[in-house]
């Protein structure tokens, strides 16, 4: 089951992020700045525990972020994740989001989602002051792939 996060959740959600982000597969996001953000997570509840997690980030009156995606690894590959997006995206639609772009290292799931590529410079600078807490940066390995919403409405 899908749906938006809750303030319990925070800790469940933490301890997955954080798993990912020791294997250097996502962002380390400290507790203090999940709960300042709950409510852009959506969750993946399965048998009453947390199975996967993604947030939908506004960065400016038309662009969103997908982040945060991750799926408990005994789960991988059933869907979680593809749904996941699938619910910020719609969300981002009902917001009357035009762009979402996501920053990732799993360029093919979301190619297979409908993103394509882009180059990191065609984003807005506001988004780096996210990649200076990362290890990685200014060397920065991952994609970026962007969904236009106003051309799927066309």
């Amino acid at each position: 089951m899908i749906r938006k996060a809750r303030l319990k959740d925070i800790k469940p959600i933490y301890e997955l992020l954080e798993a990912f982000a020791k294997t250097g597969e996502l962002l380390h996001r400290p507790l203090p700045e999940l709960y300042s953000t709950c409510r852009e997570f959506f969750v993946y509840e399965l048998d009453g525990e947390i199975a996967g997690v993604c947030a939908l980030h506004i960065w400016w009156e038309d662009l969103a972020e997908i982040r945060s995606l991750a799926v408990k690894k005994d789960v991988g590959g059933k869907g979680i994740g593809r749904e996941l997006v699938a619910a910020c995206l719609e969300e981002a639609r009902e917001l009357g989001v035009k762009r979402v772009f996501v920053l990732t290292y799993k360029e093919d799931f979301f190619k297979r989602l409908g993103f394509v590529p882009i180059d990191k410079s065609v984003l807005p600078q506001k988004i780096w002051g996210e990649c200076v807490k990362c290890v990685k940066f200014p060397t920065c390995d991952e994609s970026a792939l962007v969904m236009d919403l106003e051309e799927e409405s066309r």
